[in-house]
């Protein structure tokens, strides 16, 4: 006991240790440890190897009936067993992120009221205005290092969810965990309760949050900058990632707190990266470089328009002008297409607004354009018609197709529909993921672009090189390091993105590219490690359990 490199004298004991999350090993404590740490006859006899465990749990979860079940019991085992759950998540990670994320986690938010178990993360609603740093005070773990917060109010394509919409955070820190190696116990899910406009949910008695309508304007603004302040006085080092707030806010908070923070915006900021990295790839099947490509956008939202403006970014790269840039880039709205004409535009919209006709809808905008892409963003599902795929198939060789809209049934078309429609040329993508499609003898394997690709890693280093600012120049190194990442295999199967089965391999070079280009722009506060890649690996979490005694 002596040898251990724990100090058992601070060390929980007995029920208080089964009951620590981070520490509980369940059946797997050792006998040593069951008598040093007072958990003799609290558990079965029997010592169990974590892979016995993992078999068992596996073989629990794959009973389940519906994605529901899983995910309920999935989230119970994060509850009891931290290391176990994220060893669970990356043995099996194809399986379990459609489980933990997208698809699933939007049923969950809808249901998350009447399945409520256990409450994880920080519940902050607009009652605790001016004690915000009190309520950071009560989190058990003292060294955050990534905070996920909502406000609820555009939970994936699905709207006002209100406070149920945790269990965003709660997944989203999950996949930092599972896919990049940032220790739970760094982790901070945080719903700020601003209310609701959801009249299911004011008139739900199971509702969890506060039944009054949403805050806005000055009060709203106070509760966030109190938030922030008050995360930087309790928690200094933490990266703080916005989700799932309307575009009424989206923009600005991250305007407003981009350089005033480490901070950034999965929906505008990642979702950018992931598509623009899809994008990277697609060209190597379609051969036409980048500053040839017409991209058409549906839905001009916070995803779209920051997909935009990290295309421009990554065209000018390439040689070409901002204006240039911006003509290669189209927007349809739920009105038509965005043009300089209309007088309803606001500024993330005007800024890709041009000199043309007005149209109504996304056919005449496809016939008039010719895009060589089409990237739906709109959260309105079958928007990507027969019409439009035929469409985009008679202008383009390999038309390229990203339905990015979560979840599943909001996805702008099938991966089927891409394919049959356009004769087996299209290169597709979507948001959520579809099973492989067989066209005409071959089989596609349609390639997810979920954000899961890019936050990890931009989070691994921010934890491991103590960045100070997140900026979207490190979005665009990611989404080029991501579609390197890319084999020729993958692209022979129709899939841009690469597997899932190296997420931990993809987010530490990720990582590594981020954090080099922190260091080169004077933003990373730790002094620059030789060998950088091996150092972050250095600082990656290993589920596997450690022996206490």
């Amino acid at each position: 006991m002596s040898d251990s490199k724990f100090d058992l004298s601070k060390f929980p004991k007995g029920m208080d240790l089964l009951r620590d999350a981070i520490l509980n090993k369940g059946t797997a404590f050792t006998e040593e440890e069951r008598d040093a740490l007072g958990l003799r006859g609290l558990l079965p006899p029997r010592v169990h190897t974590q892979e016995a465990q993992l078999a068992r749990v596996l073989g629990n979860i794959r009973r389940k009936e519906t994605d529901l079940e899983k995910y309920i019991f999935l989230m119970a085992l994060q509850d009891r067993n931290e290391a176990l759950f994220t060893r669970l998540l990356l043995d099996n990670i194809e399986e379990m992120v459609p489980i933990v994320y997208t698809p699933t986690v939007g049923k969950a938010c809808q249901e998350y009221g009447h399945i409520f178990r256990r409450p994880r993360g920080l519940f902050i609603a607009a009652k605790h205005q001016g004690r915000i740093r009190d309520i950071l005070n009560n989190w058990i773990h003292r060294d955050v290092r990534v905070i996920v917060v909502t406000d609820g109010e555009r939970i994936l394509g699905l709207g006002d969810l209100g406070v149920d919409g945790m269990g965003i955070p709660v997944g989203k820190l999950a996949l930092y965990t599972a896919c990049a190696g940032i220790h739970p116990a760094q982790c901070l899910p945080v719903t700020l309760d601003v209310g609701t406009n959801n009249e299911q949910l004011l008139k739900d008695p199971l509702y969890i949050g506060m039944q009054h309508r949403r805050l806005r304007g000055e009060r709203y603004d106070e509760l966030i900058e109190e938030f922030i302040l008050a995360v930087q006085d309790v928690f200094p080092q933490a990266l703080i990632q916005f989700e799932d707030f309307a575009n009424r806010n989206a923009f600005r908070l991250l305007h407003k707190y981009r350089d005033r923070v480490c901070t950034f915006n999965d929906d505008i900021q990642g979702t950018a990266a992931v598509a623009v990295s899809g994008l990277y790839a697609a060209l190597r099947i379609t051969g036409k470089p980048l500053n040839e490509q017409k991209i058409l956008f549906l839905g001009a939202g916070e995803a779209g328009t920051g997909i935009g403006e990290l295309m421009v970014a990554a065209m000018m790269e390439e040689g070409i002008s901002e204006a240039e840039a911006r003509a290669h880039c189209w927007f349809v709205d739920s009105k038509g297409l965005i043009v300089n004409s209309r007088e309803d535009l606001t500024a993330h919209k005007r800024a890709f607004a041009h000199d043309h006709a007005p149209l109504a809808d996304l056919l005449s905008a496809v016939k008039a354009l010719a895009p060589t892409a089409i990237i739906g963003a709109s959260g309105q599902p079958g928007t990507f018609t027969p019409q439009v795929l035929q469409s985009m198939a008679e202008i383009n060789n390999h038309p390229i197709v990203f339905a990015l809209s979560n979840p599943t049934d909001k996805s702008e078309c099938t991966a089927r529909d891409a394919y049959n429609w356009t004769q087996g040329r299209a290169v597709f993508a979507s948001g959520s993921p579809f099973a492989p499609v067989t066209h005409r003898g071959r089989t596609y394997i349609p390639g997810q672009g979920n954000n899961v690709y890019i936050f990890p890693g931009i989070g691994l280093a921010t934890v491991a090189c103590n960045i100070r600012h997140i900026t979207d120049e490190m979005f665009l190194a990611a989404a080029k390091c991501l579609a390197g990442q890319v084999s020729e295999t993958d692209l022979n199967k129709g899939c841009i993105y690469p597997s899932l089965k190296n997420i931990r391999q993809v987010s530490l070079n990720i990582a590594t590219a981020v954090a080099e280009l922190a260091y080169t722009r004077g933003l990373a506060d730790l002094p620059r490690p030789e060998d950088l890649q091996t150092y972050i690996g250095s600082q990656v979490y290993d589920p596997t359990y450690e022996i206490y005694v």
